[in-house]
């Protein structure tokens, strides 16, 4: 539904059907969020930078499957592209669960846990950009900012949502338990979505004369503000594939905790200050949000302490919460409405890139010199996009 038909009713009740997508995927996401790098590194023996890669090869997965996805929703629709989404998002629950179950053939096991990783990253892109676009289609153009923050809410709150869940049933005794379970439930929540997706009504493409521009020509577009979003999710990749490393190897238990933490500020933020977007506009947001961030990333190089860590984590959510929204904004207005597509999966790839690359290098950083450098490196990142964001506020728009 678009144009005059969009707008009518609530556009909060319209978002919410279809956003119910992106919260089942990114709960599957979060489930097996602070298990994986300990039962890589502690259960099957390998070394800190597998561990990190592990985690990050689902956003390098995302990344390399976003232009798909983009060019997907733009020709032939919205709905299409979530349903498939979910259905290899199942097919990754699937896997997670046969890696728990050969558990004790180290080597089978960490394939189909990169399998599941890699299946997972694909069913993110298709599933969290085909329902921006068909919200967008629900609503109107004119509220992608809010379209936009109601997907962030649903992504870290799914995350904070399954974190402690996937710890939980991690730990019950096998077959049961470990990964065995988290992925059982992982491929029902997604394949319950599938299901459903199935039955709603869905929002034709938007008709154009003109050809689509190609990739390399949006990613051109939207490249300044891009890199601005990569300097911000490498805090969110440090949060997501290390700290659990971080709590383990300081002999603390909570990690789950703590990342329920960065994504309840996550969401907390989305809900109080998303509007501030359009009053104050999406450079001011950014440059404020990323200050926050450095500050909770530099607590976290500083902590000695369960308490400060989770402080750290906290802090770190709330400053990237309105990241992604604050310039999603400005670099989907540098395209015509026929590549709104592609214009949210080329900008969403700098956060793929970002989070991916971030786990095993970061696991680098681990290793030569120790996890107090890890927040340190971080934070020197988050302070380089708010130097970016600087000079974009001068640059002609």
């Amino acid at each position: 539904m678009t144009g005059p038909q969009a707008a009518s009713g609530s556009p909060t009740r319209r978002i919410l059907p279809v956003v119910l997508f992106n919260l089942l995927c990114y709960i599957d996401i979060g489930l097996p969020m602070a298990v994986i790098p300990v039962f890589v590194h502690q259960v099957l023996g390998y070394n800190t930078v597998l561990a990190g890669l592990a985690v990050s090869v689902q956003y390098l997965a995302t990344f390399a499957s976003r232009a798909g996805a983009g060019r997907q929703a733009d020709r032939r629709g919205a709905k299409p592209t979530v349903v498939v989404g979910l259905a290899v998002c199942t097919l990754s629950g699937a896997a997670l669960m046969l890696s728990g179950l050969l558990l004790h053939f180290a080597v089978l096991s960490v394939v189909l846990l990169i399998a599941s990783r890699i299946l997972l990253g694909v069913g993110e892109s298709w599933t969290a950009t085909g329902a921006i676009m068909w919200n967008i289609g629900r609503v109107g153009a004119g509220r992608t900012a809010q379209v936009i923050s109601w997907n962030g809410v649903t992504s870290y709150g799914g995350i904070a949502l399954g974190a402690p869940i996937g710890q939980i049933l991690s730990g019950l005794p096998l077959p049961y338990g470990g990964l065995t379970v988290v992925g059982l439930l992982s491929a029902g929540l997604t394949l319950f979505g599938f299901v459903l997706a199935r039955q709603y009504a869905p929002v034709p493409p938007v008709p154009s004369k003109a050809p689509p521009m190609p990739f390399h020509a949006v990613f051109r577009r939207v490249l300044p503000h891009g890199m601005v979003l990569a300097c911000g999710s490498v805090g969110f990749g440090t949060i997501s594939a290390c700290l659990a490393l971080f709590y383990a190897h300081n002999n603390w238990s909570g990690a789950a905790t703590a990342l329920t933490g960065f994504g309840l500020t996550f969401v907390l933020m989305r809900f109080l200050f998303a509007r501030q977007i359009d009053r104050r506009g999406g450079l001011v947001v950014t440059f404020v949000s990323l200050l926050v961030e450095t500050l909770g990333l530099c607590v976290l190089w500083q902590c000695s302490t369960v308490g400060g860590a989770a402080l750290g984590a906290a802090l770190t959510g709330a400053g990237f919460s309105l990241v992604f929204p604050a310039m999603g904004v400005l670099a989907v207005a540098r395209v015509g409405p026929e590549n709104r597509g592609a214009a949210l999966g080329a900008f969403s790839v700098f956060l793929d890139i970002a989070v991916g690359l971030s786990g095993p290098l970061l696991g680098l950083v681990i290793q030569t010199m120790g996890y107090g450098a890890l927040f340190l490196v971080s934070a020197l990142f988050t302070l380089a996009g708010v130097g970016v964001t600087i000079v974009l506020k001068f640059l002609p728009r």
